[in-house]
C-alpha cells in the first residue's frame, strides 16, 4: 500500500520516533502494545518504530468518532494503518465497544492501545480505562508490553495541526506478567506503572 510507507516517512522526517527495546525484544509473539496517550500521531509513531514484519501484523486502536469522521481520515486510518475502530461512546447496552478488538485478536492480530481512552496533556499517563483488563483476561496467550511515547506531548499538543520538529522516541518495555486472580483495580494500576517506569 502506497500511503503507509509516505506516512512512517513523515514520522521519522518530522519527529524521529526512534524505537528503544529496553526490557524486550522484537517477537513474533501476538502481543497489545499500550501507550501513553497524548498526541493525534501517537499510533502512526508507535506502529511505525516496529520492524516491518511486525508492523504488518500489528493494527492501531482508533477512536470512530475522529478517524471515522470523515473519507480522509478514514481512509488514512484503514488504508494507510490498517486500524480497528472502537466506539469510545457506548450507546447500546447491548452491543460490546471490545468486539472489533476481540474479532482482530481472534484472527491472530496485535493491536496497539490507548487504555487512557483519549489524549491527556501531561507527560505521564493518566487512569487507565477497563478495556485492557478485559482484553487481557480474555486473552491470556497475548503478550503484553508498555511502551512509553516520549516527547510526542510537546511535538503534537491539542490543538495543534502540525507537528513540531522534535526528537521523539518509542520505548519498548518488559512484557507485563500476569498474577493469577488479580483485581481489575490492581491489574490497571501496574499496567499504567509498567508505562510510567519507561518515561
Amino acid at each position: 500500500m502506497w500511503l503507509s510507507p509516505i506516512l512512517i516517512g513523515l514520522v521519522r522526517i518530522f519527529i524521529g520516533a526512534s524505537p528503544r527495546w529496553v526490557g524486550s525484544t522484537p517477537s513474533q509473539a501476538q502481543r497489545i502494545y499500550f501507550a501513553n496517550h497524548s498526541s493525534h500521531i501517537d499510533a502512526v509513531a508507535l506502529w511505525s518504530a516496529l520492524p516491518p514484519e511486525l508492523r504488518a501484523r500489528t493494527r492501531p486502536v482508533a477512536a470512530a468518532d475522529y478517524w471515522n469522521r470523515d473519507a480522509i481520515r478514514r481512509y488514512v486510518a484503514l488504508k494507510g494503518l490498517n486500524a480497528v475502530f472502537i466506539e469510545r461512546t457506548r450507546t447500546d447496552p447491548s452491543i460490546d465497544p471490545l468486539q472489533p478488538l476481540v474479532e482482530a485478536l481472534e484472527r491472530g492480530d496485535s493491536l496497539i492501545l490507548f487504555p487512557e481512552g483519549t489524549r491527556n496533556v501531561q507527560a505521564l499517563p493518566g487512569p487507565f480505562k477497563t478495556g485492557l483488563f478485559h482484553l487481557a483476561t480474555r486473552f491470556p496467550e497475548v503478550e503484553l508490553v508498555p511502551v512509553y511515547l516520549e516527547n510526542l506531548h510537546r511535538c503534537m499538543p491539542k490543538g495543534t495541526i502540525f507537528p513540531v520538529p522534535l526528537i521523539c522516541t518509542v520505548r519498548f518495555g518488559a512484557v507485563l506478567i500476569r498474577i493469577a486472580d488479580e483485581s481489575k483495580t490492581a491489574f490497571l494500576e501496574r499496567a499504567r506503572e509498567a508505562v510510567v517506569k519507561l518515561a
